[in-house]
Parts: C-alpha cells; sequence; structure tokens
C-alpha cells in the first residue's frame, strides 16, 4: 500500500491505495465521489472523465498513484460555488443534453475541458472533441446544442 495525497475539487484529500488502484477506483471507492462513473473499464465510453491538472483525462486510463500530487477536478466540483449549476451543466439540462444520464457526467467534463481550449467552437469541432465520448440514448444532437449554447454562441430554434 502507497499513500497519495492529492487536491480534489478544491479539498485536499489522501489515502492508502494498491499500486493497480486506478484513479476512478479511489474517486468512487475511497473518497465516495461517485459522479465519475465507470462504463465500460476498457478507456472506450468517456463516462469515467475528469480533469487532472487542468486536461480531460480517462480516470480509467491513471493508476491513482499516478495523481499524487495532481489537481483533480470531478463533476461534482463543476457546480458554483452557491451550489447552483455550472453555465454547461444548466445548459445540458435546458437542452435536454441528457436522457438516461449516464454517460452526462463525462460529456460535462469533456464539454468543459473543450470550452477551456477553444471558447467557441463549431459543430464539427464539438462532435470531432467528444468522439471519446459514447451516449446510447441521445444521438448527440442536444449534447451538441447544449455545448453551442454554453459556448455563448446561441442555438437556432427547432
Amino acid at each position: 500500500m502507497t499513500e497519495v495525497s492529492m487536491t480534489v475539487n478544491g479539498k485536499a484529500v489522501s489515502g492508502q491505495v494498491e499500486g493497480r488502484t486506478l484513479l476512478v477506483q479511489f474517486l468512487r471507492e475511497t473518497l465516495g465521489l461517485t459522479g465519475t462513473h465507470v462504463g465500460c473499464d476498457t478507456s472506450q465510453c468517456g463516462t469515467c472523465v475528469i480533469h487532472v491538472n487542468g486536461k480531460a483525462v480517462k480516470s480509467c486510463t491513471i493508476f491513482a498513484q499516478e495523481a499524487d500530487g495532481a489537481q483533480i477536478t470531478t463533476i461534482e466540483g463543476m457546480a458554483n460555488p452557491d451550489g447552483s449549476l455550472s453555465p454547461i451543466q444548466k445548459a445540458f439540462q435546458d437542452y435536454h443534453g441528457l436522457q438516461c444520464g449516464f454517460c452526462t457526467p463525462g460529456m460535462v467534463m469533456s464539454a468543459a475541458a473543450l470550452l477551456a481550449e477553444n471558447p467557441t467552437p463549431t459543430e464539427a469541432e464539438i462532435r470531432a472533441y467528444l468522439s471519446g465520448n459514447l451516449c446510447r440514448c441521445t444521438g448527440y444532437h442536444n449534447i451538441v446544442r447544449a455545448i453551442l449554447a454554453a459556448s455563448g454562441q446561441g442555438v437556432a430554434a427547432e
């Protein structure tokens, strides 16, 4: 067992992990942050996307030990300080960018990373960026609309 320490959603945390403990397991099982989902265990679906030192990372592809000392943001850390939804979360709600909700945390985290890199992406850029996130319910149309809205570009009425 090895001691790891990191900052998760602005709070210093630490815990004991085995060498094979994935970051997603540490977040969910040790810290109780179950908003980060495990969908495939093979890094194909993107439900486990979080931010590590400001970059979108599939947390099933990194060991907890590798994140020692890192700044981590999970979906639980995306809300505004007063607990209200962030602009991205609100856009997903307003534009029906979710159905069952299983992929939503990873989609929101990916959207936040995209908008940090490219504040006004095109629809094609959004679709390309989300290519590592799978959704079985929505067909992506409303997810793309939500990200366009969150970027401040507006969305055409349908």
